[in-house]
């Protein structure tokens, strides 16, 4: 204990200071609160990890942690209304020497993940699985999430036909329990066969195991409520944890969320809820506005993806030209959230295993382009997927009482060319990462011919504003080309930078929020880099100018 504190003051001191503050107010901001009227200029204060007040003429307490919220909207915490977030991944099979064995290898799953041990069932059928119990906080995926404004998703298990029943988890914390908001939420089901070699490795087999599960499940009830009324004189029925995860199911107590694209599949999925009187939610959805209006009647929501189909190689004049099916679904998909609107059916917008995080918004931008209303894209992604998923109460407006998750922009929503400066979750920022660099076309700078000015590595600087006592701090930097990424510790805090780059010719500038007492704002730093040394001015908001100058750590500029 003694080894491990001493080797990370650092971070202990950051832990607990970051504990101390639980009181923040957003001052000056536009505040879209989704549950009534947007206010065009208001504060919203954080105590506790909750909202404790929102409005006009609300006054920030004198130990809120201050946000000069000048030119900044809030929004309630955007949700990802499906994911395997914070799920372990299958291990892939080790490949064999050759032959048939090698052959029958690749013709198996993964290794899975997660299975439910005493399960009756194997492994992909087992409806018992909770996503609570296997989740796992941090990673690149849930840090990609929140630097694309979520702050909440709906995770469930990866793979299997009964995949388990999922959880709503808030996207920060350092344990588990500090994740999960609510659990378990629904029973997640899909329509792939299992590749193992075994029962059932067919579409067919899939809804016909379905079923016979479900029927069980309810043989299984029914055992159970005679023997629970009169144990005496009757045999006990063997109990099964798999059937039993069922109950609850067939009772219409836990939705069941199916995995379904295509118009067959989803109206195989209608049918088979309707058939057991399942409560139905549609996960993915490209062709559900085929079934619109079947939908609507039965009541039955979508997640609907984000991951609209792309081309995935060049194009070029020898490439072969997409199928027709292709090209019609690359059109399609920004138009389904409108039709589905148009014909009253509820959805709420998922990332369906997106690659690049931030073509979230930038695919509800497409749909808002192609006929979906801008309130009913902010519904789908707050309320409508709070409602969805049972956790209403507590996440999807700003309002006081429910949790402090908020996702903080300058630009709006669904403008191009907004930046997402703040997220709060459960009361708390979380500091929010640039995205890496694309790769440079053609090569790096040094390939291509061209010189570039170097900013990387540890920077000291001081900072002055006039009439004020010179501050000092610490810059961090990693450069990719012209893209810049860092963060800054010292008299300002310690915050990531943002909208950074480095110019050929050595002009730098980059955005961070600053700290000064109680009060935080956003501050834009322009300068020059010499060799080892950086000099340059600096604005924040709703504040004074400033100059600074500094040098880098080492004698010899990096390469």
């Amino acid at each position: 204990m003694v080894a491990s504190v001493a080797s990370s003051p650092t971070s202990w001191v950051a832990r607990a200071q970051r504990s101390a503050i639980d009181t923040y107010a957003i001052t000056g901001a536009r505040i879209v609160t989704v549950s009534g009227a947007e206010i065009a200029r208001g504060t919203v204060v954080i105590r506790g990890g909750l909202i404790a007040a929102v409005g006009a003429n609300v006054a920030a307490p004198s130990d809120a942690r201050i946000i000069d919220g000048t030119g900044l909207t809030v929004y309630p915490g955007l949700i990802d209304a499906n994911t395997n977030l914070g799920m372990p991944a299958a291990t892939a099979p080790r490949p064999g020497g050759g032959g048939a064995a090698a052959f029958l290898a690749a013709q198996q799953q993964a290794t899975p993940a997660v299975s439910s041990p005493n399960s009756s069932q194997p492994v992909g059928l087992q409806p018992e699985i909770l996503a609570s119990d296997v989740v796992r906080p941090g990673g690149e995926q849930i840090e990609a999430a929140r630097n694309a404004g979520l702050t909440a998703a709906l995770t469930a298990p990866r793979e299997g036909i009964f995949m388990g029943q999922s959880a709503v988890i808030n996207l920060a914390g350092e344990t588990p329990q500090q994740m999960i908001v609510r659990s378990p939420v629904a029973l997640h089901v899909g329509f792939t066969p299992l590749r193992t070699g075994t029962y059932p490795g067919s579409l067919l087999g899939v809804f016909a195991a379905i079923r016979q599960m479900l029927l069980d499940a309810g043989r299984y009830r029914d055992a159970n409520a005679v023997y629970e009324k009169s144990p005496r004189g009757v045999r006990r029925p063997d109990q099964d944890k798999s059937l039993a995860a069922l109950v609850p199911v067939l009772a219409r107590e836990m939705p069941v969320v199916m995995y379904a694209d295509r118009q067959r599949e989803i109206e195989r999925a209608l049918d088979l809820a309707q058939e057991f009187n399942l409560r139905l939610v549609i996960a993915g959805g490209a062709e559900s506005w085929r079934v619109a209006e079947r939908l609507a009647a039965a009541k039955v929501p979508v997640l609907l993806s984000l991951n609209y189909p792309r081309r995935t190689t060049a194009e070029t004049p020898e490439a072969d030209p997409d199928p027709v099916r292709v090209l019609r679904e690359r059109v399609d998909a920004p138009k389904t959230a409108g039709r589905l609107a148009a014909a009253g059916v509820r959805f709420a917008f998922q990332s369906g295993g997106l690659s690049n995080m931030n073509d979230y918004l930038a695919n509800v931008s497409k749909s808002l382009d192609n006929g979906l209303a801008r309130d009913e894209a902010l519904r789908a992604l707050t309320i409508r997927a709070a409602e969805i998923l049972g956790v209403a109460d507590q996440l999807g407006t700003i309002e006081v009482g429910k949790i402090a998750n908020l996702t903080v922009t300058r630009g709006d929503l669904f403008a191009r060319e907004r930046r997402i400066t703040h997220v709060f979750i459960d009361g708390r920022p979380v500091d929010l990462k640039p995205a890496p660099a694309p790769p440079a076309a053609g090569g790096t700078a040094a390939a291509s011919g061209s010189t570039r000015a170097s900013a990387s590595g540890t920077w000291t600087l001081r900072v002055q504003v006039e009439g004020q006592p010179e501050r000092s701090l610490t810059l961090t930097l990693q450069q990719e080309t012209e893209r810049l990424s860092g963060s800054i510790q010292g008299d300002f805090g310690s915050a990531q930078i943002a909208n950074a780059s480095v110019g050929a010719s050595g002009d730098i500038k980059f955005t961070v929020p600053v700290t000064t007492g109680t009060q935080t704002t956003e501050a834009t730093f322009n300068g020059t880099i010499s060799g080892n040394e950086m000099r340059g001015t600096f604005t924040t908001v709703g504040s004074g100018a400033g100059t600074f100058n500094g040098t880098r750590a080492g004698s010899t500029t990096p390469q």
